[in-house]
């Protein structure tokens, strides 16, 4: 007798296991390279520059006085701190920008969100806005010494000036270019209008809003340091009064040098910790690179 031959059902046989492609191992490799790159690239970046910093002074400058080199701005700050002044000046202009940069926002925000949402509150106060956010915040000055003498509040107004109003534009160009399905959507859910408010426009423009905050905060970086060249009581100091004394003072261009970087690293320190707020859930949907 012939057997019959013995039947195979599908689910006895086992399919073999998907082999890893090159593909799927590709990406680890690919991130492990590009979290490389975000170190190496800018610390490359800088070390040259500092290498063409120094040789450039020995090099072009027939006095070398006139413009320090890297390791003579490393030893100025090391003498600051050494003397105890480097901390309080740095403080001294993170309190006044500290303080009027946030009374600018605080300012700027709603107001930008008011005129961007009520059509009517833009047509009146849009033509003022454009006329006085030209004005330089330096030209203020005279004005800040006049109204609030040689005090921490003339540098805070300056700062506030200077910021408020590109906080205010930005914020109130988010709300008016928001696409309108959104707003279409959200009525069709029956939303109120304090609901659509908080829930669809301040989200939806919250990444624009930030980006007016990065520029307005580098722009009160910038008039801090004027003001306190001017504007503030020697005794109060600050990295901008450091610049002009160390100028008048010596001719110490280390110094003056010395905290031209303080400002540029606390600046960078800055920007640093406006972008950590970009990586929120309620912000980073959006931006196009989640």
């Amino acid at each position: 007798m012939t057997q019959s031959p013995q039947q195979v059902t599908p689910s006895a046989v086992t399919p073999p296991a998907p082999r890893p492609s090159a593909d799927d191992a590709a990406p680890p490799a690919l991130s492990t390279r590009f979290e490389w790159s975000r170190l190496w690239l800018p610390l490359a970046t800088t070390v040259a520059f500092l290498f063409a910093w120094h040789y450039a002074v020995i090099l072009l400058s027939k006095d070398r006085d006139l413009f320090p080199t890297p390791w003579k701005v490393v030893r100025a700050i090391i003498e600051l701190a050494e003397k105890g002044v480097l901390i309080n000046y740095i403080v001294s202009s993170l309190f006044r920008v500290t303080a009027g940069f946030a009374l600018a926002v605080i300012v700027g925000v709603p107001f930008g969100l008011l005129l961007g949402w009520f059509g009517t509150l833009s047509r009146m106060f849009n033509p003022l806005i454009q006329v006085l956010r030209p004005i330089s915040p330096i030209a203020w000055i005279p004005v800040a010494i006049l109204w609030f003498g040689v005090d921490d509040r003339a540098p805070v107004f300056l700062i506030f000036l200077a910021s408020v109003f590109p906080i205010a534009v930005t914020a109130m160009a988010a709300v008016q270019n928001i696409q309108p399905v959104y707003v279409r959507a959200a009525r069709n859910f029956g939303l109120s209008r304090s609901q659509l408010f908080r829930r669809v426009i301040l989200p939806a423009t919250m990444p624009q809003i930030l980006t007016g905050i990065r520029i307005a905060l580098g722009i009160a970086w910038l008039v801090v340091v004027a003001a306190e060249m001017v504007a503030v009581d020697p005794r109060s100091g600050g990295l901008g009064y450091l610049i002009i004394d160390a100028r008048n003072a010596g001719k110490r261009y280390d110094l003056v040098v010395a905290g031209m970087v303080m400002i540029g690293l606390i600046g960078l320190a800055l920007d640093a910790l406006v972008r950590q707020v970009e990586k929120f859930d309620e912000v980073r949907w959006g931006y196009a690179n989640k």
